[in-house]
C-alpha cells in the first residue's frame, strides 16, 4: 500500500504511520488496484474548505488518471464525512466575488470523474457535504451518519447541486423538507428513501466500502466506466434516449480485448484476467 498526501510527500508500508502531514487536508493511499482518499479536518468537522476542495480534486483527477487504479473510495472520518462549506471562506463575499470565485466548477470536475466513487460516509453529512457524498456513484453509510442540507438556516440555499440530485434521489416531497426547513435524515431513513446504497455499523463503514471497492476492482474497468456513465445519462435523458447511449455504449465494449477476454473465460469456467484494453 503507498500512502500519500497532497502537497507533501509521505511514502511509507503498510503498517506505517503518517508523521508531519496531519494538518492536510486530504491524504490519500492506494491499496491494490483501489484508490484512498480521506477528507481530514478534524478540527473543522471536514469542512469543504476551497484550499480542501483544490487538493480534493487534484487527487481524484490523479487516481482517475492512473491505468493502475480501478475504483475510488472517498471517505471522511468515523465521527463525521463533512459538516459542509467552510462559512469563513464566503460570510462577507459579495455576489460578484462569489461569481468570480467559479468555486463550483470544480464541482463539476468531481461530476466528470470516470471511474467509480465509493463514499464511505459516517457521522454528519450536511450541506455540501451532503452534496459531495451525492455526487460519488455508491454511497456506504454508518449507522451515525445523518443527512441534511440545513443551508436554509444561514440565509442561502445549496449550490453545488443539492436541490436537482436530492429530489431525483429521493423525491420532491421529502427533499422539500429537507431543503426547506433542515431537516436531517438518519441513516435507516436515508437507505429507505434511497439516497444511500447500503447501512453498517460504525465500526465497518470504511471497511465495508474498502470491501466492495476491491470487488469492483476486479471487474474489466473499461466497462466499469462506460457502465457509470450509462448509468448518470439516466438522470438527464428521456428513457428513449438513455436506451438509444446504452446501446451505444454496449457495442463499443466488443471493440475491446476485455470483452473478448471475458466471455472466454465464461465459457471455458476460468476467472478472466482484465487488461483494461
Amino acid at each position: 500500500m503507498l500512502v500519500r498526501a497532497v502537497g507533501a510527500v509521505a511514502i511509507m508500508g503498510h503498517r506505517g504511520t503518517i508523521s508531519g502531514v496531519m494538518s492536510e487536508p486530504i491524504l490519500s493511499e492506494t491499496r491494490g488496484q483501489v484508490g484512498v482518499v480521506r477528507l481530514n479536518r478534524p478540527e473543522a468537522l471536514n469542512a469543504l474548505s476551497l484550499e480542501l476542495m483544490k487538493q480534493l480534486v487534484a487527487t481524484l483527477e490523479s487516481f482517475d488518471d492512473d491505468p493502475a487504479i480501478h475504483v475510488i473510495v472517498l471517505a471522511g472520518s468515523e465521527k463525521v464525512w463533512a459538516a459542509g462549506a467552510d462559512i469563513k471562506d464566503m460570510a462577507e463575499a459579495s455576489a460578484f466575488e462569489m461569481y468570480e470565485r467559479n468555486q463550483f466548477a470544480r464541482w463539476e470536475r468531481i461530476r466528470r470523474i470516470r471511474k467509480p466513487i465509493i463514499a464511505a460516509v459516517s457521522g454528519y453529512a450536511l450541506g455540501g457535504g451532503c452534496e459531495l457524498a451525492m455526487h460519488c456513484d455508491i454511497i456506504i453509510a454508518s449507522e451515525t451518519a445523518k443527512f441534511g442540507q440545513p443551508e436554509i438556516n444561514i440565509g442561502v440555499m445549496p449550490g453545488a447541486g443539492g436541490t436537482q440530485r436530492l429530489t431525483r434521489a429521493i423525491g420532491k416531497f421529502r427533499a422539500m423538507e429537507m431543503v426547506l426547513n433542515g431537516r436531517f435524515i438518519s441513516a435507516r431513513e436515508a437507505a429507505e428513501f434511497g439516497l444511500v446504497s447500503r447501512v453498517v455499523p460504525k465500526e465497518h463503514y470504511l471497511s465495508a466500502a474498502l470491501e466492495l471497492a476491491e470487488e469492483m476492482s476486479k471487474r474489466p474497468p473499461l466497462a466499469l466506466k462506460l457502465a457509470k456513465e450509462a448509468v448518470l445519462k439516466a438522470h438527464e435523458t428521456t428513457l428513449s434516449e438513455g436506451l438509444e447511449y446504452e446501446r451505444k455504449l454496449f457495442y463499443m465494449l466488443f471493440a475491446t480485448e476485455d470483452q473478448k477476454e471475458g466471455m472466454r473465460a465464461f465459457v471455458e469456467k476460468r476467472k478472466p484476467e482484465y487488461k483494461g484494453r
